[in-house]
């Protein structure tokens, strides 16, 4: 957001494009296409148009700017609030990775919030309509994303934080989580453990596609079957995740050791194990992905995979930028890896399957005593 201030002595005088083109030796017209991006500039000519720029002090209008070129310069985010994690604290490092890429671009950024995933259509459907987004960042993408669908219909450029079933015509930046699941599952063994089970979150959610195969990979390279028995889906919050650790747990020959799709879920092993009269890192080993401040005051503090989603949001407002000026989508897809944060909740087995199954038995809790 640009503003003025006023003195006694009157308001500075706004640089003109004439200005800065005759500074550069160039025409308006050429520097106009310079700063907003066209493909026909280099970027030679671009970078020190925008240098020139920056050191005058010259700023486009935008009204007029918008109606020259058809575009608000404004990246679109509409955060969908009543899913179960919309508070999370990623959001605020992820929010300033955008909007540094954006300002560095003279770029702004708009954020909706919608109270449902039918609030949420409407929601970018008005920005749209609006003209107050040129395109979209879309988190936590599903296998098949209405969003998409929406966005296709209107032709309006998009970026997914994540991948989906169908990526035609899709621009994406991904963190890896499939190969975080597969580094869990080869570190667990490396540790002595050869009952490892997985907890998964919603499948409706393509991350956790990803994440059960990158479970299953890491399963056939240390050549273990990834028993079906042993593997959980739908866990998205620490309820839902103490439900199948004890479900797991309950079993005639447990898991030792369990890979989470997501933290929030592996929050709940520690209150299954407690109930149990287990501890978490000593009956059984725990290892997630997210890398959420929680985690680190578990006791003892969860091994997770950390997101750096400050360099995410940053790198994908990028993407959607060259995407609205007409870059290929299908020469906009980045991965990244995760970074492992190894804590006290992953160590070598303690005891032995039946042994733990005894352990459960004592316990003398079942899965239909859940309160």
């Amino acid at each position: 957001m640009q503003t003025t201030t006023a003195t006694n002595v009157g308001m500075r005088k706004r640089v003109t494009i004439s200005q800065l083109a005759d500074t550069l030796g160039l025409t308006k017209g050429t520097v106009s296409r310079a700063m907003n991006g066209y493909p026909d500039i280099s970027d030679s000519t671009r970078q020190r148009v925008v240098k020139q720029a920056e050191r005058m002090g010259y700023r486009p209008l935008s009204h007029a700017q918008a109606i020259r070129t058809g575009r608000t310069r404004s990246i679109g985010l509409v955060l969908q609030m009543d899913t179960h994690d919309a508070e999370r604290p990623f959001l605020a490092d992820f929010i300033a990775g955008v909007t540094q890429t954006a300002s560095s671009e003279n770029w702004t950024l708009t954020v909706a919030t919608a109270a449902s995933k039918s609030d949420m259509l409407g929601a970018m459907e008005r920005l749209i309509d609006e003209r107050k987004a040129d395109g979209f960042i879309l988190p936590r993408t599903k296998v098949d994303d209405e969003r998409v669908t929406m966005l296709r219909r209107h032709d309006v450029p998009f970026v997914l934080f994540g991948r989906t079933g169908d990526t035609t015509g899709c621009a994406w930046y991904d963190v890896l989580g499939e190969d975080a699941m597969e580094e869990a599952v080869l570190r667990l063994a490396g540790l002595g453990h050869t009952r490892i089970g997985f907890v998964n979150s919603d499948l409706d959610y393509n991350y956790a596609v990803l994440r059960e195969g990158g479970f299953r990979t890491g399963m056939k390279r240390i050549d273990l079957l990834a028993d079906d028995s042993l593997i959980r889906h739908g866990a998205m919050t620490p309820e839902q995740g103490a439900a199948a650790t004890l479900d797991l747990l309950a079993q005639t020959d447990p898991p030792t050791a369990l890979v989470f799709a997501t933290d929030k879920a592996a929050l709940g092993a520690y209150a299954a194990c407690a109930r149990l009269g287990l501890q978490v890192g000593r009956e059984l080993s725990v290892i997630s992905y997210d890398g959420a401040p929680e985690g680190a005051y578990a006791n003892p503090p969860l091994t997770t995979f950390n997101v750096d989603t400050r360099a995410s949001g940053a790198r994908l407002a990028a993407l959607l930028i060259e995407r609205i000026r007409g870059t290929d989508p299908d020469t906009l897809r980045e991965g990244a890896h995760a970074r492992l944060l190894p804590r006290g909740s992953d160590r070598a087995p303690t005891v032995t399957s039946p042994e733990l199954a005894r352990l459960v038995r004592t316990a003398h809790l079942h899965p239909n005593e859940q309160s």
